[in-house]
């Protein structure tokens, strides 16, 4: 799972506080969070830093979250 454009483009305009708030909960430092926002990483949607992300940017799941319908490859 990946966050969708919508979401990156919101993380990405963040405020110094907000990003640290979004490191604080997965445990890393903000250096790393920029790096998983430049990487579209998994760790960005773990419980909670959804719940920060949720919280910062106002979205709801179906706006953050991409890649939840399944591929049929034929």
């Amino acid at each position: 799972m990946k966050l969708s454009h919508v979401a990156i483009l919101a993380l990405r305009g963040l405020d110094r506080k907000s990003k640290e708030t979004l490191a604080d909960s997965l445990g890393v430092s903000v250096s790393t969070v920029n790096r998983y926002i430049s990487e579209n990483d998994d760790n960005l949607t773990k419980a909670a830093a959804l719940q920060v992300i949720r919280g910062i940017t106002g979205l709801p799941d179906q706006e953050i979250l991409t890649g939840t319908e399944s591929t049929v490859q034929s």
